[in-house]
């Protein structure tokens, strides 16, 4: 994380992001989609961004995505509805809560999901 006076400088990066479609494989099936924007701070978005960080496939499925645009359990059962969080990531067909720190590691947590399912689908050595 790269901070000066406070402030979260990565987080520049990431809202330049906002918008960017990316092709991920030289065979043009794979794509990477970013929308980050600010918003006002609250309990669910207290780093006070809305984003949405994801890859597709040649079908447009999502195959894996970062974002905090609904509330997700903790775990299953009584224990999991008392701690809702916003921000999760997808990864296939799973949900699971994501501890988000900052943009840099948000940044280097989602190109790494994405590189291990490329790997996974003989996209990418």
């Amino acid at each position: 994380m790269v901070k000066r006076e406070g402030r979260d400088r990565s987080l520049d990066t990431l809202l330049d992001l906002d918008g960017q479609v990316l092709v991920v494989d030289p065979a043009g099936a794979h794509w990477v989609r970013f929308s980050v924007r600010r918003v006002p701070t609250t309990p669910e978005k207290p780093h006070g961004l809305d984003y949405s960080l994801s890859l597709h496939d040649e079908a447009g499925e999502r195959l894996v995505g970062f974002d905090n645009a609904h509330p997700v359990r903790r775990s299953a059962g009584p224990g999991g509805r008392a701690h809702q969080r916003h921000d999760h990531r997808h990864r296939l067909r799973t949900v699971r809560p994501y501890d988000y720190r900052d943009a840099a590691t948000l940044l280097a947590d989602f190109w790494t999901e994405v590189d291990a399912v490329l790997k996974e689908r003989g996209v990418s050595p």
